[in-house]
């Protein structure tokens, strides 16, 4: 695999890009036909099963390079491959459905397993641990969170981005999806405002600090060359305490916004017009309708894509980092606990902010959950 890469390199890029589209071709011609295969019976059928589940995934470890250096791997993947084709060759014999459903869930249950639910039960544990490891001191690292002054800004920082940042972006997508609705060029009024949620939180936050930049001579920043062209001298928004945490909660309002805007233009037009024509017949002025008809209709969807958002914002890691690094009191949780992990020897105040986080999390997760709940039953 490595000397066709090196091959790939040495030929023009004009050429690179048909080869790369050709191996992609490939590639997805090949799953297509195993998927193809895959619900056929007869002998032939059940070897070309058979090498899809056992051979391939050895073959294509052994071809990227891995033999010498992970080779259990690839005898990993050929037993659990030979596993799954005994469960499906079961469950086609009628062995039911409890042992295939089993089969199946098995590697995605061992992989949440290895990669969530252990590191989950480590976390928790070296909350109650001293930094090093060393014995257990209780509550104490998170009586260090709540009486130190990194851990209280976090904490309330923290605060102010999961009260501003869903609520102002619910507002401004429930207003924009209101107005455009049904209006001419509606579709290119959505993709304006939806934009900002293919560019990643790392590239919004570059774009921004070009916004807030500040420097001494010409400014690039946006609102310092328009205050300086006014005479005004040029100021450092991001220094700018307590101001510089909604200039940073601004940026994820403005990459939430498209979302909110995208989900509730689906639910308004879900809204049966039956009951808009009989307010408007009643006499109801647009607000009315809006009040008493529209928002009563999309409750549920507003309420999603307020914790969908507050989770997004109780989360939040790149802004922070790409803007300010979290000088000048603008950390929050998320970046504390990185922070405290990589200055060393803090393992457990890190993980105490990780429990914390986890616990403000959960409930919006299990509200969300009952929510899910309540409109399948309704329907």
């Amino acid at each position: 695999m490595s000397e066709f890469f090196q091959w790939l390199a040495g030929v023009p890029p004009l050429i690179q890009v048909p080869v790369v589209l050709f191996a992609f071709a490939i590639l997805i011609a090949a799953i297509l036909g195993f998927v193809e295969v895959a619900t056929k019976g007869g002998r032939a059928f059940a070897v070309v099963r058979f090498l899809a589940a056992v051979v391939v995934p050895v073959a294509i470890l052994l071809v990227l390079g891995l033999y010498n250096s992970v080779m259990w791997v690839a005898a990993l993947a050929a037993v659990l491959g030979a596993v799954l084709f005994f469960v499906d060759r079961r469950s086609r014999s009628g062995a039911g459905s409890l042992l295939q459903l089993s089969g199946f869930l098995a590697p995605a249950m061992l992989l949440l397993t290895i990669g969530l639910i252990y590191p989950m039960i480590r976390t928790a544990i070296s909350a109650f641990m001293a930094n090093d490891g060393s014995g257990f001191v209780g509550l104490g690292n998170f009586r260090w969170v709540f009486t130190s002054p990194d851990g209280l800004t976090a904490l309330l920082n923290t605060l102010v981005w999961v009260l501003v940042a869903p609520v102002v972006s619910t507002i401004i997508g429930l207003a924009y999806a209101v107005f455009i609705d049904k209006s001419r060029g509606e579709k290119f009024f959505k993709l304006l405002v939806f934009m900002p949620m293919a560019i990643s939180f790392v590239g919004a936050s570059i774009i921004f600090k070009f916004f807030y930049d500040v420097r001494q001579g010409d400014q690039i920043g946006v609102l310092n060359a328009i205050i300086t062209a006014f005479g005004a001298k040029p100021v450092d928004w991001l220094g700018l305490e307590p101001w510089n945490t909604l200039f940073l909660v601004v940026i994820l309002i403005w990459t939430q916004a498209g979302f909110a805007m995208v989900i509730l233009s689906a639910a308004i037009k879900g809204v049966p017009a039956e009951q808009l024509e009989a307010a408007a017949l009643d006499g109801a002025t647009p607000w009315q309708r809006f009040a008493n008809v529209t928002l009563p209709g999309i409750r549920s969807t507003v309420i999603v894509v307020l914790t969908t958002i507050s989770i997004a914002s109780l989360k939040v890691f790149d802004i922070v980092s790409s803007m300010t690094g979290g000088r000048s009191d603008t950390t929050v949780l998320a970046y504390e606990m990185v922070r405290q992990f990589q200055l060393g020897a803090r393992t457990g105040y890190s993980s105490a902010l990780a429990v914390i986080l986890f616990i403000l999390v959960l409930p919006i997760i299990i509200y969300n959950i009952r929510q899910h709940k309540k409109q399948g039953a309704m329907r």
